[in-house]
């Protein structure tokens, strides 16, 4: 969600005004899940296994696959080269 905020706060003009309708529309249709220690821990094991194969993603990004993967999500991306590093993380590409 920070992610989808910092889209809002760089835009501009009448891109600011669809880029904030966007995200009202995700936060009123989706679930906000709270950060645990089992996420934590997951977020850490994958942490540790990508740096140590010189694979490392974005930091938020980590946060997002651990939630994911602890919770069996699919993760929505355009990103998909970038979550692929991620073993076992379920993605779909929107279009």
């Amino acid at each position: 969600m920070a992610e989808l905020w910092h889209g809002v706060e760089r835009a501009t003009g009448a891109r600011r005004l669809t880029r904030n309708k966007f995200l009202q529309e995700v936060i009123s249709s989706l679930p906000v899940v709270v950060y645990t220690e089992e996420i934590a821990y997951v977020h850490a094991r994958i942490w540790a296994q990508l740096e140590a194969a010189g694979k490392m993603i974005g930091h938020y990004d980590l946060v997002v696959a651990a939630t994911a993967l602890t919770h069996d999500r699919v993760v929505a991306t355009f990103n998909t080269h970038h979550f692929a590093m991620v073993p076992g993380l379920k993605m779909i590409a929107p279009k």
